[in-house]
């Protein structure tokens, strides 16, 4: 395994766990219900996250995805939009904790930076 497929592994690890400890932290101050908000918000940006990864592997032509994905990969963010809209207008949740969500998967890069600086320095 090469240090890009470690990163990347270490990013999905991190988007997980940052979706999962900040739903607790929500659930603990907030409720059950802006903690489900942000924990479908941070499901999509792992999902998000995973169609970057799918698109960057088509353009890198590290593998070929199939047709389906190729299509779903054109359309992610539509599909967000969509998802987002159902979220908040039709579920009712609220628009800030589904948005704070989203940016799981940002905070898990930001940590894997953290990461690699931390063992560059040490090495």
């Amino acid at each position: 395994m090469d240090f890009n497929e470690r990163a990347l592994r270490r990013v999905r690890a991190l988007a997980i766990a940052v979706g999962l400890a900040g739903t607790g932290v929500i659930f603990a101050r907030q409720g059950m219900r802006p903690a489900a908000g942000f924990f479908m918000g941070s499901i999509l940006s792992v999902v998000n996250f995973e169609g970057l990864v799918k698109l960057a592997d088509a353009i890198g032509g590290t593998r070929r995805p199939v047709p389906l994905a190729a299509a779903l990969i054109a359309l992610r963010y539509v599909l967000i939009g969509v998802a987002l809209y159902v979220i908040v207008r039709v579920l009712g949740f609220a628009p800030l904790v589904v948005l704070s969500g989203l940016l799981a998967a940002f905070a898990a890069v930001v940590l894997e930076v953290f990461y690699e600086l931390a063992i560059r320095r040490e090495t």
